[in-house]
This record gives C-alpha cells, sequence and structure tokens, in this order.
C-alpha cells in the first residue's frame, strides 16, 4: 500500500485546544480548527492517521501557495513542521494573527 496518497477524511471533530464543535468542510478535507487554527499531528501523509506524536501544531506562519495560502505549523510536541491549505471559513482574524506575529 503506497502511504504516500492523500487520503480524504472530512470529520467533524472538537478542537483540543479552544473546543470548537468543528463541521466538515463538503469540499476537501478538514485538517485543522477554522476558529483557532490549531491542528493535531496526527498524519505522516494527509488523512493516514498513523502518525503517534498527536502533538498540537501550532500555526508559526503562512506561505503564498496557488490561489491561496497555506499555514505552517509547528509541533509542540516534537518541533515538526506542517503545512496545510487555509480553508475558506478559517477565522480572517486569527490569519492576520499570525501574519502580525510573525512581524514583530
Amino acid at each position: 500500500m503506497d502511504t504516500r496518497k492523500f487520503i480524504m477524511r472530512d470529520e467533524e471533530f472538537i478542537c483540543t485546544v479552544c473546543h470548537t464543535k468543528v463541521k466538515p468542510l463538503n469540499y476537501t478535507a478538514r485538517d485543522h480548527c477554522p476558529n483557532c487554527l490549531s491542528s493535531l499531528h496526527v498524519d505522516n501523509n494527509p488523512g493516514d492517521r498513523l502518525n503517534t506524536c498527536h502533538g498540537i501544531l501550532k500555526p508559526i506562519d503562512m506561505e503564498k501557495y496557488k490561489d491561496t495560502y497555506k499555514i505552517i505549523y509547528k509541533c509542540q510536541k516534537c518541533g515538526q513542521i506542517k503545512k496545510n491549505i487555509m480553508a475558506r471559513d478559517d477565522n480572517f482574524d486569527a490569519l492576520l494573527k499570525i501574519i502580525q506575529n510573525k512581524n514583530i
């Protein structure tokens, strides 16, 4: 089995950080909380749920990606850097806060 393939997982969950009840996106896989933008370090490859770290992925930066942006995360447990494409319903104020904190 090729674990490098994207596995579609668009599931409802409760955010570990801010406790928001997060609904599925219904257009692609939901991989972070739209309220606080945090994620969990659960995947080696998108959707595989094979990573055993389970640390909190804290948003630390953003980068331009095609016609949108990627949120850059640092795992608070193991230090690994991960990237996720922002979602249409992401909290705009939280996105701005990432950019502002980067420039301080």
